[in-house]
């Protein structure tokens, strides 16, 4: 900020802290207290838009608002400003010779950004614009601050994502977007709750990090002297509920990543995983298309939708492709034929895809696809056939057991769910884990650790289970056309500020 704009910014604070003072000197509170207001603007607009001025009179409908002011006009002794409260905004309308002096004088040092209570008739104005005619105003805060231009908006990104609460103010489009999130999660609820899942809470600090490829964040409790891990999935603990007799289980909670950050990743983020007993992969995939579809109905009355520039049809049956199928048609390259890791590696070479040292061919397999693949999947497309050396805690695949009874949803060129019919032999399960630990020893810091006390709950049996995990970040994204995930996180992880 250039020395200037400083300079002028001070001095709106300091109008500012004058006002302020100036109300206190009149008896008024500029922080206000208690207000009872009987409507919003939308219950306003709800009852009142379509009645005419004439007949609006003649109903001599009284109401109670609140808001804060987000537009100001008028001279002399008549005023008009627009209130906002979190369902939209209304305009009220104000006469010295009708509330007083003392009443006037209060709307005159009222800013942009304050907010104020409204006590007075519901009108409309000449022109048609519904209003409320004041009869008493009350002040009920101060904004010591300008908000931000209401033209140009919030135009600084950083800033924008650093000051959310400016961002809502400013951005209509946030504010509804931010909104729209609460919408979604409401009916992911309302879908599992109808098919008899139960919804529980589990720990957040657990002493592995399991049930995910990811490198987690490590902390440490004082009192047991001991290192805990922020969990990175729900999965291991949902599954004891299953071993336990749940036989319908989900979770909505936070999960927490040390990854990267970009515009799908951000380090915690709000995962759903559920479980369901004696089902298996199929079970999980009609679930899964009906849940999303679901939300879709509920938040934004279509199941058509936009998402970064593309049309998105959900009604349509989803597509089915297994990863070998679709980088055989991406790259020419066959990976259903007994591909060595040595031929693994040339074929990954002549294809631009860098390896890492304790990769083997399903490794190589995934990020063909990834590269080549993944991007292209703009319409609903489950792909299935997850190589076993990526897919730790899926069944093998009984006819080909190199691949697993797994399935990711893609959707708008991203994957937004993932789903194994999971595995549930405690004795290949252990294997699959020593696997994990050499990948880890060879260079795998995302490798999953030999969780001892989840074999032993596997051992005192458990049912055959489907599971399914989807990103409400992602799927957010998806229903509100976000260019970011950070877009939709209330307060998104940023770089401290110096």
């Amino acid at each position: 900020m250039v020395k200037k704009e400083f300079d002028e910014l001070n001095d709106q604070l300091q109008v500012r802290r004058e006002k302020m003072q100036e109300l206190r000197d009149e008896g008024v509170d500029p922080f206000g207290s208690r207000f009872e207001r009987t409507d919003r603007s939308k219950d306003l607009h709800d009852k009142y838009e379509n009645i005419t001025k004439e007949d609006l009179e003649k109903l001599n409908k009284k109401t109670s608002i609140a808001g804060r002011i987000v537009a100001k006009r008028g001279k002399g002794k008549v005023g008009f400003a627009d209130l906002k409260d979190q369902t939209g905004r209304i305009q009220f309308y104000i006469r010295k010779d009708e509330v007083g002096e003392e009443q006037y004088q209060i709307f005159k040092r009222a800013d942009l950004g304050d907010f104020l209570g409204i006590y007075g008739d519901v009108m409309k104005t000449d022109m048609g614009e519904l209003s409320v005619r004041v009869e008493k105003l009350t002040f009920l805060s101060k904004a010591l601050r300008p908000l931000p231009d209401k033209h140009s908006g919030l135009t600084n990104v950083e800033q924008k994502y650093r000051q959310r609460y400016l961002d809502m103010i400013a951005n209509e489009d946030s504010f509804n977007r931010l909104l729209k999130r609460t919408k979604v999660i409401k009916a992911v609820r309302e879908f599992l709750d109808n098919l008899d899942f139960v919804e529980v809470e589990t720990s957040m600090l657990h002493d592995s990090a399991g049930g995910a490829a990811a490198r987690p964040f490590i902390t440490h409790h004082n009192a047991l002297d001991t290192d805990f891990y922020l969990r990175i999935a729900l999965e291991l603990q949902l599954k004891k509920l299953i071993i336990g007799g749940i036989d319908r289980v989900y979770e909505l909670g936070r999960v927490f990543r040390n990854e990267g950050i970009d515009t799908k990743h951000n380090p915690e983020f709000t995962m759903l995983e559920t479980y369901a007993a004696y089902w298996d992969l199929s079970d999980v995939m009609v679930e899964t298309e009906d849940l999303v579809r679901y939300v879709a109905k509920k938040v934004n009355k279509t199941t058509t939708i936009t998402f970064h520039g593309n049309d998105i049809d959900l009604a349509p049956k989803f597509k089915k492709t297994t990863m070998v199928e679709a980088v055989k048609e991406a790259t020419g390259v066959d990976f259903s034929k007994d591909i060595s890791t040595e031929e693994a590696f040339k074929l990954a070479h002549e294809h631009d895809i860098e390896v890492q040292e304790f990769w083997k061919t399903g490794h190589i397999l995934n990020e063909f696809f990834e590269k080549y693949v993944e991007s292209t999947l703009i319409q609903p497309t489950f792909v299935t056939g997850h190589p076993i050396e990526i897919s730790p805690l899926a069944k093998k695949d009984p006819v080909d057991p190199r691949f697993t009874q797994r399935f990711e949803l893609f959707i708008g060129g991203g994957e937004l769910a993932n789903a194994f019919s999971e595995l549930n032999d405690p004795i290949d399960q252990r294997e699959r884990f020593i696997e994990q630990a050499k990948e880890s020893e060879n260079g795998n810091d995302e490798a999953q650790h030999i969780d001892d006390d989840f074999v032993i709950a596997m051992e005192y049996g458990m049912p055959p289970t489907g599971g399914l995990g989807i990103g409400i970040d992602r799927l957010t994204m998806l229903m509100t056309d976000a260019p970011s995930i950070r877009d939709i996180l209330l307060f998104p992880t940023l770089k401290p500020e110096k």
